[in-house]
């Protein structure tokens, strides 16, 4: 909003809009984010800033506002709607060159935004992504699962020309290692399964071999993606903790969902933790991975200053 001498003139811009590329339910906190958005269509995006501009005029928000949406078949909700900023300001502002925080004070202490310079959106060429940074090998028996509760003590960025690229940047700032080569293993929740088979594909195509649990393994091998099973735990040794401490796998995607799966799948994606492999606990951070291996692969990573993206 901008306040004049002569009275208030309404005027929303969009900052700009981060997509998670976790799924509704892990805490925003914690969620990897790209900017700008990297899977939404561009009708769904306009209806994002429309929405978020009409919340705006209505709620008389003068300075920062923080919208939360999810999208559900392309239908769009809303989440939660903030008039104050966030921790993604400053990401944002890096990220565009625009320094939000300063602006949106200024507005509340009554200056334009034609005075600021701020009328329209600023877009970008380029690929921000944010990563949580955790520290779950500070505290013992503490489980890797994302949820709702935020876990996570810091963020990264990773910015690059190459979106693939940027979430490699992201994830080695978070202090992730991205595997090149050697055997990933997977053991999915009965909803994740299916949506697995492309990024299992992919892997394969990279040299990679699969090694999964008898229901993953079942689907994958229905695709026609060559998977080896390995045992649950519970299903006797050799099981999937002994290939864990003989350094047989590489990288460990495991999701859960109700507290048996989630007990029994602990002590694997606590075993990784410990054993210093890298893990990812969802199917999209998984999918997003992979996307880093392959830019990886094409390109080599490069340095440049953030100066030169905005």
């Amino acid at each position: 909003f901008n306040i004049g001498n002569g009275g208030l003139s309404f005027i929303a811009i969009i900052g700009g809009i981060m997509e998670h590329i976790e799924e509704a339910g892990i805490h925003s906190g914690d969620s990897s984010c790209v900017l700008p958005p990297h899977t939404l269509s561009a009708a769904l995006i306009e209806e994002i800033k429309e929405a978020s501009r009409a919340m705006a005029l209505e709620l008389g928000v003068i300075g920062l506002m923080n919208v939360q949406f999810a999208v559900k078949d392309q239908d769009l909700y809303v989440l939660e709607v903030n008039p104050r900023a966030s921790r993604t300001v400053p990401f944002v502002s890096k990220a565009t060159g625009v320094p939000l925080a300063k602006l949106a004070t200024k507005v509340m202490l009554g200056a334009t935004l034609e005075e600021l310079g701020l009328t329209r959106e600023v877009e970008i060429t380029h690929w921000a992504v944010k990563e949580a940074v955790f520290p779950f090998d500070r505290f013992e028996n503490v489980d890797t699962l994302l949820g709702p509760e935020m876990k996570s003590t810091g963020e990264v960025m990773g910015i690059d020309d190459d979106l693939g690229l940027a979430l490699a940047k992201a994830q080695l700032a978070a202090g992730s290692q991205i595997p090149q080569s050697g055997t990933v293993f997977i053991s999915l929740r009965h909803g994740d399964k299916e949506h697995i088979v492309d990024a299992a594909r992919r892997l394969v195509a990279m040299g990679f071999s699969l090694l999964a649990t008898r229901g993953t393994a079942a689907v994958l091998q229905a695709s026609e993606v060559p998977c080896e099973t390995v045992n649950k735990i519970s299903e006797g040794r050799p099981h999937i903790l002994d290939k864990l401490q003989d350094g047989a796998v590489a990288w460990v995607v495991n999701t859960s969902l109700g507290r048996r799966t989630t007990e029994n799948s602990y002590t694997i994606r606590r075993a990784a933790l410990e054993l210093h492999i890298p893990y990812t606990t969802t199917v999209s951070g998984a999918v997003s991975m992979v996307q880093a291996m392959e830019a990886m692969r094409r390109t080599p990573l490069g340095v440049k200053p953030v100066q030169q993206f905005i």
